[in-house]
């Protein structure tokens, strides 16, 4: 299986803009810019689409853990924060907040070590090269 993007970029760093699409069309030509990427702007960044694709990776890789465990997951939300060191240009770690309504059957221990199995293996955490936090709220 193979997943493609597209990025388009005409002009300078700061000057300059581009567009990315996506494959499924989610993405058609959103637009990105430097004032998006390093200030506020209208449009979107890499860092924010890869801060996403963590999300929502890892929130699909808990809902499946505890499936496969012979539970029926309620309501799971991820928040995903990375972390730019825009001296080094540089992505220096992601910080996942999930929370989750209860489960029949899970205690919270057993919930944040199905949370913990997932974040070391969703797809994209483990083609991330960087440090990854958990905070799990489980009420």
């Amino acid at each position: 299986m193979k997943r493609t993007a597209n990025a388009h970029w005409n002009g300078t760093l700061q000057a300059g803009q581009g567009e990315i699409s996506t494959q499924s069309t989610v993405l058609n030509k959103t637009q990105y810019s430097f004032k998006t990427r390093f200030a506020e702007g209208i449009g979107t960044n890499p860092e924010e689409l890869i801060a996403a694709a963590h999300a929502g990776c890892f929130t699909m890789a808990v809902g499946a853990a505890l499936t496969q465990n012979g539970f029926t997951p309620g309501d799971l939300t991820t928040d995903a924060i990375l972390d730019l060191d825009m001296a080094a240009l540089s992505i220096t770690g992601i910080h996942l907040e999930l929370k989750a309504t209860l489960i029949d059957g899970v205690n919270e221990d057993l919930f944040k070590t199905i949370a913990e199995g997932a974040k070391a293996n969703c797809i994209i955490s483990k083609a991330l090269n960087v440090p990854i936090t958990l905070n799990v709220t489980y009420a």
